[in-house]
């Protein structure tokens, strides 16, 4: 009996929730509610525009009972296609490899090296400050010298955590920075995860319970020298607090072909046998020292599995959240054109999880990338070491416009119709986090509309960009009062 009552109980919370919105999301459910289409096409549970511009006009949805409604609200496509080019973001003297970080409003950070002067070579990681991301102020190192292989930072407390390959493509390090304006290098935490593969240019992000997750290559199944030291594969590992204890994870990026069970080994420029340097107040790292290759050196190998056919490789990792949504950007190089900088992109993937397989969605731009991404100013701008960076209003592609009708008197048909209003999503930064950004959904409040019986919705898309990004609808959900 009591086995009885909770299948009922659960059917009744079933049917309430049911009752309480009106859902369009699946692939089933789309093709369910549709009345007419004019130059949309569905697929994989979402309504893409085929035409410049292109309408949906759902079915009469019909209760028993009347009701009242409250909102109509909208999700799009998470592929994120909507960049445009912006020339060079940074300072003129910013050198390869920078990376991003927003400390707060109005408080934005770029870590890079500067550009040599007269032949001098400058090292360790400096930071140059904007207000508005037009005007940078260079206040100086931020890193200790040794630190010319930063990949990625995050924000802690207010304090800086500035994180550095030691030596180059290898075990992440830990730089931490509680004053970016003082022009003295933050603390050197030493090394913060023994990478067990090669690789390394990691991405790091806190998630909103303050874990932090490294998003670093592997090149195990693949010759990194050939292929723009990038690899198919990204190692995800996960610490309390950043510092330590790292625990690797189920790959975050795992785009490889068929292992052949052969082996073969390449070299890297930085890597050497001879006489390992030693860093104050740390053991030497075993086997390796940060330089290049000169004369007398006895070079370092590195061991990989072939894979077959030839594979795309990414790196070079950055990452953002907007709403829970996970975002990827990397290197992008083509198993079409290795060894053609040309050729090369940024790419992105993403995940509703940062806990789960993240997939491919697109690529924009040309050249050898290093990118990194950063929310400031109400829009995202997307940093590379090319003389090309990019900005976007955000995943959401204007050009949605919506009403809604309610039929009062129950004989089918609709009585009254909203104005037709056009709906937008958008963002707003999480307090304490660089790389957390709030999503604001896309909605349209219907308290004007009178109770009723039935209600529709007609949506309008227009395609009003330039780029490769259209409004493709996920889901839509008309929800009532209870």
């Amino acid at each position: 009996m009591k086995k009885t009552m909770g299948i009922l109980s659960m059917a009744m919370v079933s049917v309430a929730l049911a009752d309480s919105a009106w859902v369009v999301d699946s692939q089933a459910e789309w093709e369910q509610n549709i009345a007419s289409k004019d130059q949309i096409e569905l697929n994989d549970g979402m309504a893409s525009p085929t035409a410049k511009t292109a309408s949906f006009q759902s079915k009469l949805k019909r209760f028993a009972d009347k009701r009242s409604a409250e909102s109509i609200s909208f999700e799009q496509s998470t592929i994120w296609e909507n960049w445009e080019p912006a020339g060079n973001i940074g300072p003129s003297n910013l050198g390869g490899a920078p990376i991003f970080l927003r400390k707060g409003d109005q408080d934005y950070w770029i870590f890079g090296m500067p550009k040599m002067k007269a032949g001098k070579r400058v090292d360790g990681y400096h930071g140059w400050q904007s207000r508005d991301m037009v005007n940078w102020t260079h206040y100086g190192p931020v890193t200790p010298k040794r630190a010319n292989c930063a990949t990625s930072a995050e924000l802690v407390d207010g304090n800086v955590y500035i994180y550095y390959d030691f030596p180059n493509d290898q075990d992440p390090h830990l730089v931490i920075d509680e004053d970016l304006t003082d022009g003295i290098p933050g603390k050197d935490m030493g090394m913060a995860f023994k990478d067990p593969s090669h690789g390394s240019d990691s991405a790091i992000i806190r998630d909103l319970d303050g874990n932090f997750h490294l998003i670093l290559e592997d090149w195990s199944p693949i010759d990194a020298s050939t292929h723009a030291w990038d690899s198919p594969l990204a190692m995800h590992a996960v610490s309390a607090d950043g510092i330590k204890d790292f625990k690797i994870l189920p790959p975050a990026v795992d785009e490889r072909t068929t292992p052949t069970g052969k082996f073969a080994e390449y070299f890297h420029p930085h890597w050497t046998r001879d006489d390992p340097e030693n860093y104050p107040g740390k053991p030497a790292p075993k086997d390796f020292r940060q330089h290049r290759i000169k004369k007398g050196d006895i070079r370092a190998s590195a061991q990989y599995e072939i894979h077959e056919p030839e594979q795309n490789a990414y790196g070079d990792w950055a990452a953002i959240s907007i709403g829970g949504q996970y975002y990827l950007f990397c290197d992008f190089d083509p198993s079409t054109a290795h060894g053609d900088k040309n050729a090369m992109s940024v790419a992105w993937f993403t995940s509703d999880d940062i806990n789960k397989p993240f997939t491919f969605c697109g690529n924009v731009g040309k050249g050898h990338p290093d990118p990194d991404i950063m929310f400031a100013e109400g829009k995202f701008y997307l940093l590379t070491q090319t003389p090309n960076d990019f900005v976007s209003p955000g995943p959401w592609v204007d050009g949605v416009e919506v009403r809604v009708g309610v039929d009062v008197s129950n004989d089918g048909k609709i009585d009254q119709w909203t104005d037709w209003k056009t709906v937008k999503e958008s963002y707003e930064a999480v307090p304490g986090f660089a790389k957390q950004v709030a999503r604001i959904p896309a909605s349209l409040g219907l308290s004007e509309l009178p109770a009723g019986y039935g209600f529709q919705f007609e949506v309008k898309l227009t395609d009003t960009t330039a780029n490769h990004s259209k409004p493709m609808l996920e889901k839509i959900e008309l929800s009532f009062a209870k």
